[in-house]
Parts: C-alpha cells; structure tokens; sequence
C-alpha cells in the first residue's frame, strides 16, 4: 500500500478514517501491475490506486467494501479465463494473487506511522502478514533504517525474524514474499519496502543534458547536474534538475553519497574531465556508468582507462557510446535513448522490441498459494 501512501491513503489515516486495502502480494505471467500495487476503499465508497490497470478492478472493489463492512482479511487470485470472456480475469493472460484487509487507523498504529513516514519521502519497510493462521493475518510490523521497529506480528520469534528480513529487504530496496515456519504453519509475510529516490548524476552542462534531466525526473530519480564550468551549471538552464552544481566531476562524486541504485551519465565528452571521473565511477559500486561520444571517442576513452590503470572488468561496465539504438537526434530523443537503456539495466531486460521475444511480457515472482 506504500505506493499511494503519498495520496489519499496518509490524509485518511490522519484523520483516523477507516479504510479497505487491496495489495497485490504475488504474480505469475503478464501480470500489469507488480507486487505491492494496491487500491484502497474508503467508508464513502471513493478509491485511489490501481491493482491491475482495470482488468479486475471491479471485483477487488467489491471486496474492499466487503471486508470494510466486516469481512475477514481474505487472499484472492486472479487469472485469465478462456471459457467466458466477460468473466473476472486478467485479459493479458497473467495471474495474480490479492490480499484484501481492513485498516483502522487508531487500532493500527504501525501502518499510520509507515504512511506517514512514506508520505514524508522517508525509507521504511511495512511487513504484513499475508498468509497463515487466521489470528495473524493483516498484522503489521513497521522497520526503519536503523532497525528500530513498531508493531508485533506474535511477540515472540516471528517478530525479530521478520525484523532481520524486512530490514535486509528494504537495505536492497526490494518489495517482496518471505517465509517462516511456525509450529506446523507457515506465515507468508509481505514486506513492502520505500526508500528514498535513486539519484541521477550528469556530468556535463549541455542541452543534451537539459532534456535527461526532464526525462530523469519523470521516472522518479533525484537528478543533480554538475560541471566545472559556472557558466553552463546554472539552475535557469535545468529546471528539472534538484540541485545544479559546480565542481570538478571527478571531486563531486568523490564525496557526494551514492549507492547500488546510482546512475552516473557523462556527457562532457572531454578527456580532461572524463578520465578522472570515470577511472573513479568504474570503481565504485554503482547501477550504470554511461558516457557520451561517438565510436572513435570511445575506442580512444578505453585505451586512456586503461592506461589509468582500470582493469578489463571495470571497462566492461562502461556502456558507451550511452543509450540504446532508436535512431535518436535530438536531445530529447537522445535522453530517452539514455533512460531506455537505464531501465533495461535496472530490470534485466534485453531492450529488444517485444515482438522478437518469447514468454510473459512481465517478469514475476513465485505465485503465492
């Protein structure tokens, strides 16, 4: 539910208004949405969020309102039906599963508290109880950062496991499933992890650099634009950009916080700068090291790397010339020819057309039964 907590679901929660949530917990094949989309329902009928991109909207729907008006917390699949096409399904072939709880924010002190944390762009991770005995279900545990936590799940062994999983997921940013025998069950937990934006750092003042910003900010990462030249690094020209800095690209990043979801672009195409700033970014555990700059550019940048001293292994993360193949002029075209292959990146994907690929369009996580 952490994905609309910044919408209407913390201003409920404020003013302590009850509240039906439907969270996808698990998907197979073409799912659309992936785990931890949720729609919520409140006493007034109104709903925020989406679960499937309309494919079954309608009857999850229907269940909020069921267990708003007293209905148990229940766990719902959904998947595509050849038999009748108006059927409850996925039309895209998918399958999904749907955990459905009611929230009262005064009982749920935990879950008000992870709104608000969300709502105000800190990192928690909200874990819940998906599956397994009836008295657990729907009960939550907030984890923070530092490992501090509000709520219990059963007071005992249960909660410091789902303490130490929860806080490793949400140290990788990953929303997830996790498992735990207790007695003869099995509790399946659902942790939703929100972390703080990714950074996107472009090195170069350029218009090139004015439209990846644009396109950046668009797919939710924090952008800072650095260059050592204060005539080009003003903040007029970036509008898009967070913060617009001057500085040496090879000193900035040597103190500026980064992390596994970094995404580092250069588009200076100029030696002095790119050298000393990619001997140093190839080294360092970043998503997507990219630079700017035609084939002969490139051919010419490698041989001064590795004159720098950087290895094979740290050459081969270097995605140059940036951005994939679509033919792209401008700047704009050129910016999300960059952003294309970040997300090919980040997912694993081929950045091939679909048409030429087999299986799901969606990658999916183990069904839960």
């Amino acid at each position: 539910m952490l994905d609309i907590a910044a919408e209407a679901l913390h201003r409920w929660s404020a003013r302590a208004e009850p509240f039906a949530v439907a969270t996808v917990v698990s998907t197979s094949g073409s799912a659309p949405r992936p785990v931890g989309a949720a729609m919520a329902v409140d006493a007034l009928g109104r709903a925020v969020g989406s679960i499937s991109g309309g494919c079954v909207e309608g009857a999850v729907y229907e269940l909020c309102q069921q267990v708003l008006a007293g209905r148990e917390p229940t766990l719902e699949h959904f998947g595509y039906s050849e038999d009748d096409a108006f059927a409850v399904g996925l039309t895209c072939g998918g399958t999904l599963a749907v955990f459905v709880q009611r929230v009262v924010p005064a009982e749920q002190p935990e879950i008000t508290a992870a709104l608000a944390a969300t709502a105000a762009g800190e990192s928690v991770a909200l874990t819940r109880v998906v599956s397994g005995p009836s008295p657990l279900l729907g009960r939550a545990m907030l984890v923070r950062p530092d490992r501090t936590v509000t709520g219990t799940l059963d007071g005992a062994d249960l909660d410091r496991w789902a303490a130490h999983e929860a806080g490793a997921l949400l140290s990788a940013g990953v929303t997830g499933l996790v498992h735990h025998l207790c007695g003869d069950d099995t509790v399946t937990l659902l942790v939703e992890s929100q972390t703080t934006a990714p950074r996107l750092i472009v090195f170069g003042a350029i218009d090139f650099a004015a439209a990846l910003t644009r396109v950046g900010a668009l797919l939710g990462y924090r952008v800072t634009v650095c260059d050592a030249r204060p005539v080009f690094a003003t903040a007029a020209r970036f509008p898009a950009a967070h913060e617009v800095l001057v500085d040496w690209p090879h000193r900035y990043l040597a103190t500026t916080p980064t992390d596994a979801r970094t995404v580092v672009c250069v588009l200076t195409h100029d030696a002095k700068f790119d050298i000393p700033l990619l001997t140093r970014a190839l080294r360092m555990p970043l998503a997507y090291v990219g630079a700017m700059g035609s084939r002969r550019t490139h051919e010419q940048r490698q041989r001064r790397l590795a004159e720098a001293g950087l290895a094979p292994e740290h050459l081969d993360r270097l995605h140059s010339p940036i951005g994939l193949d679509l033919g792209a002029r401008t700047p704009e075209e050129t910016a999300l020819s960059i952003m294309a292959e970040v997300v090919a990146q980040r997912n694993g994907a081929t950045g091939l057309p679909l048409g030429q690929l087999d299986g799901p369009l969606h990658r999916s996580l183990v069904p839960l039964r």
